[in-house]
């Protein structure tokens, strides 16, 4: 149930987010709710450590959502985990209950899930993961729930289903027809960076998934435009997650 007869406030926890959607959307969100004992702010904090402080002083926090780099960091923190959040590992959402249990949650799944549905296709069986951060771990629970085989591409490679960007050959790239960005590459103001793969083995049977939504249209799903391959960029993906952040903080 929503409340409105007392102060509720909302946040984003993250590092270096002044950039951040989040903020602009629940704002807007509450004024279309006329919510005006609402508030969304951004806690920007260098390293999660500092978290049991924002608690402290903030005592009208109801909910938070979690961003680069903290969606792994911040487990330790919390009392509770919901069980998709507990199987992949990484937290975006936290509800705060009752006077001082943390649960969180992943509503990442979600938004991902809801928004690559309508692109795939039959031929769509192999995805490479390009990053290994926590957003990534939510992409490779939708795969895995969708009998999508895929392998992590990271720089430094460490585990099982990791490989590095030098060892992606034609074949590789040829048989993965699903690569999903979920590295920071190409975020602004840092529009000029971009994975490095070679691109020029993509084409029109291959789908470009970029987290990033700012610039619009990355180097990476401009590249793969060029070759014919299907691009979509994480706006949609961010707007649902925070639909689904909205639903969990308030029970609906």
């Amino acid at each position: 149930m929503i409340e409105n007869e007392k102060n509720n406030i909302f946040g984003l926890l993250g590092r270096n987010i002044s950039y951040s959607f989040s903020s602009g959307y629940f704002k807007d969100k509450f004024r279309k709710l006329h919510l005006k004992n609402h508030s969304y702010l951004n806690f920007d904090i260098q390293s999660c450590e500092h978290f049991p402080s924002i608690i402290a002083l903030e005592k009208s926090l109801k909910g938070l959502n979690v961003t680069i780099p903290y969606k792994q960091e911040i487990i330790p923190f919390l009392d509770e985990l919901d069980e998709t959040a507990k199987q992949i590992g990484a937290v975006n959402t936290i509800k705060f209950i009752g006077d001082n249990l943390l649960k969180g949650y992943n509503s990442d799944v979600v938004g991902f899930e809801k928004s690559i549905k309508s692109l795939l296709k039959n031929h769509h069986q192999k995805a490479l993961i390009l990053g290994t951060g926590g957003a990534s771990k939510a992409v490779a629970f939708v795969f895995q729930k969708n009998n999508i085989s895929f392998q992590f591409v990271s720089r430094n490679p460490t585990k099982l289903h990791e490989i590095s960007y030098k060892s992606l050959t034609q074949q590789i790239i040829e048989n993965h027809t699903i690569i999903v960005n979920c590295s920071p590459l190409g975020t602004s103001p840092n529009v000029e960076k971009f994975p490095d793969i070679p691109y020029q083995f993509l084409n029109k049977q291959h789908l470009l998934y970029d987290l990033i939504y700012n610039p619009e249209e990355t180097i990476f799903l401009s590249k793969g435009k060029k070759q014919g391959a299907a691009i979509k960029n994480g706006l949609e993906m961010l707007q649902l997650q925070a639909e689904e952040s909205w639903r969990i903080w308030n029970d609906l």
